[in-house]
């Protein structure tokens, strides 16, 4: 690979770009690929399949060509409010996807590294620890900890920046009650329909190990349909 493609792999990937790298298996021409990227006549002529992959977020050698493609997606953030045991549990079924976890709680005898070893700890209220974060469409939000003073910054923070999945623990009464905290806060029915609340996937498990599994589920499903 050409230093010049490898310097703009580097780049790219330190910015948290979604892009795709395209290799010809004969040639070993290497080139990185978006959508709007020119590309060399060694992989114009299979722009359209190399496009379709690109979309799909798939990678491999593309049917009935030398073209090998890997597609690098950006990762998404996962933000979990409230260091609870069930935020443990859900940690470990997610650690090992494509997911940037960052846990936020302001009750710093719940943030310990010795909880949360592998994951980036801010021990703050939501309103000061979105100030240090990066937050878009490709950010996921899960509040766990029931508190309105904690959970109900970080729902107005998530639905005003469009967050493409937000989940929030409670029943369904809880859920009411948040709902019309958050219709007086201005949020529109839409805005409040579009949070997972009860949050998770009914697997009909009570225990925090299975309320966390039904969570990750959602949360997988979810980020498929993006």
């Amino acid at each position: 690979m050409k230093l010049n493609i490898l310097k703009e792999i580097i780049k790219k990937k330190e910015n948290e770009s979604e892009f795709a790298i395209i290799t010809n298996l004969e040639t070993g021409n290497s080139e990185t690929f978006g959508p709007d990227t020119t590309i060399s006549k060694d992989f114009e002529k299979y722009r359209d399949k190399i496009n379709d992959f690109y979309i799909n977020k798939k990678s491999g050698v593309i049917n009935d060509t030398n073209i090998f493609i890997e597609t690098c997606l950006r990762p998404i953030k996962v933000i979990i409010v409230g260091a609870v045991n069930i935020a443990q549990y859900l940690i470990d079924h997610i650690k090992n996807l494509n997911f940037e976890i960052i846990i936020i709680d302001p009750r710093g005898y719940f943030t310990t590294k010795e909880r949360f070893s592998d994951v980036e700890i801010i021990n703050e209220w939501p309103n000061e620890a979105f100030k240090k974060i990066t937050t878009d469409s490709n950010t996921a939000l899960i509040t766990l900890t029931h508190d309105p003073k904690i959970d109900d910054p970080a729902l107005h923070h998530a639905l005003k920046g469009k967050f493409y999945y937000i989940g929030a623990l409670g029943s369904k009464k809880t859920h009411t009650n948040r709902s019309v905290r958050l219709k007086l806060a201005g949020f529109d029915e839409n805005e409040i329909n579009s949070i997972h609340g009860p949050i998770g996937i009914n697997l009909g498990g009570k225990s925090a190990s299975e309320i966390a599994l039904s969570i990750a589920a959602q949360l997988v499903a979810e980020t498929h349909k993006k």
